[in-house]
């Protein structure tokens, strides 16, 4: 069994009030998966925190993930809409990052912008899903393209979504560590350049644990108040890491 750290932090709603995180870590017995709720923005109770809880619960309760990871969060995907009457197009969202480990292999799943980092004796390897990203600044309403072709995905009622998420597999003897963060702690290497890169993330994070990470983040974002330096929704976005060590 893997070595495994985690840290959650709650950040602030988009009137910059606090408010529960929409952020989710769940540690199964062969895997770590990350969900990161979309905020809503008109308050509503199904919101993104609901469904990054309630498709945490359905990845859970399997007990472990043992299938292909597509089908298996596809299947999960599935369960909430049918349980809960969610209708595609209309229901609230979350991302979805997974690393799964056998006695062979090393399995990352990413789906929309949460990423995976592979460590392995050649380096680090970032398993990421851009086409959000990619996406802003160049149509007007990004909803619009949400789970659609030429557009991004997510998981939300379609399981659909499940089969367009970023995949990579590696040998176990090649993985030394695999870290797992959503977009308020990737925004430190890929926003704000608070680190040199994602090794000294796992460096920072291996010798004074995962929560120094998130905290220098946020000692960041508080030097930038008004949101000039870095242009974001809000002050503080919620923070998810979690750091697996094989060796």
């Amino acid at each position: 069994m893997p070595e495994i750290t985690t840290a959650e932090r709650a950040g602030v709603g988009l009137d910059g009030l606090p408010r529960p995180t929409e952020d989710r870590v769940v540690v199964l017995p062969n895997a770590v998966v990350l969900l990161d709720g979309a905020t809503s923005p008109t308050p509503r109770e199904r919101d993104g925190g609901w469904h990054s809880r309630h498709l945490a619960e359905q990845l859970g309760g399997t007990g472990g993930l043992h299938g292909d990871l597509a089908d298996d969060l596809a299947a999960a995907i599935t369960r909430l809409r049918d349980e809960h009457g969610l209708v595609p197009g209309a229901a609230p969202s979350s991302t979805v990052a997974v690393a799964r480990w056998t006695d062979t292999t090393v399995d990352v799943l990413v789906l929309a912008d949460s990423p995976v980092v592979v460590f392995t004796d050649d380096g680090a390897h970032v398993v990421a899903d851009t086409r959000l990203r990619d996406l802003r600044g160049r149509v007007d309403r990004i909803t619009d393209w949400r789970n659609r072709e030429e557009g991004w995905w997510v998981a939300e009622a379609d399981p659909a979504a499940a089969h367009r998420a970023v995949r990579r597999t590696w040998p176990r003897h090649e993985v030394r560590a695999v870290l797992l963060a959503t977009d308020g702690v990737a925004c430190g290497v890929d926003d704000y350049s608070l680190f040199a890169d994602w090794r000294e993330v796992a460096e920072i994070t291996s010798e004074n644990g995962p929560e120094a990470v998130l905290d220098a983040i946020r000692v960041a974002e508080s030097g930038d108040p008004d949101r000039t330096k870095w242009r974001r929704s809000k002050v503080h976005d919620d923070q998810a890491l979690a750091f697996v060590r094989f060796r």
